[in-house]
């Protein structure tokens, strides 16, 4: 998980949309984007929680990254990501109560949520705050785009709908897969593939410019 030197805050924040995209660079998080993406709706409700979460936990861990001792600093960064958590859990409960029965204990195990923990202690402890914002509004937003991705191709292909709005007539036959858990291993493992290529196309682009080739 990259912690290395920091840009700007457009290059941070930038970075985990593509080039470090939690889901389908670093394959992190890999639970939810299985488990709660048999549609669009749940993938988006989902990462906007998890986004929710890990820029509050980011900016208190780097806004208390010098009070907090190095001997408890996981079991501190664990407090406050599960406060967030409760206050995201609550929140998506009073606001839409039908999406959070959807997605029932993955709200609460956001709290071990790899992505989350893993940027409080490889970048929001060792970076300013606006850095950390930086860094947990990109991971976040990529993780958001990942399940919202996921989740539209499932719920295109399994139901012939889009956020719940149908977009085929009456002929459609659904891919009853893809709304179970073995279309979420397809989907994912497709657009990890895809993602791949593309991360492959760009170095290859990247090493002919540096020898001054140009593009093919």
């Amino acid at each position: 998980m990259s912690g290395g030197a920091p840009g700007g805050f457009g290059a941070e924040y930038v970075k985990g949309l593509v080039r470090e995209n939690p889901v389908f660079v670093q394959a992190l998080g890999l639970c939810p984007a299985l488990a709660v993406t048999n549609s669009a709706i749940n993938g988006l409700a989902m990462g906007v929680a998890a986004l929710a979460v890990l820029t509050g936990s980011s900016l208190m861990v780097s806004a208390l990254r010098r009070a907090i001792p190095a001997q408890v600093r996981i079991s501190t960064y664990i407090v406050i990501i599960a406060t967030f958590v409760t206050v995201a859990d609550f929140t998506l409960q009073a606001i839409a109560p039908d999406v959070h029965r959807e997605l029932g204990a993955f709200i609460a195990l956001i709290v071990v949520n790899c992505i989350i923990l893993g940027r409080a202690e490889a970048f929001a402890s060792r970076h300013p705050v606006p850095l950390a914002l930086a860094d947990a509004l990109g991971m976040g937003s990529g993780f958001t785009l990942a399940l919202v991705l996921i989740g539209a191709v499932r719920e295109v292909l399994g139901s012939g709908s889009i956020f719940g709005q149908p977009l085929f007539g009456a002929g459609f036959e659904p891919w009853v897969v893809m709304i179970l858990p073995p279309g979420g291993f397809l989907v994912v493992g497709a657009l990890l593939l895809l993602f791949a290529r593309f991360a492959e196309a760009r170095q290859r682009a990247a090493e002919r410019l540096a020898r001054g080739e140009g593009a093919p």
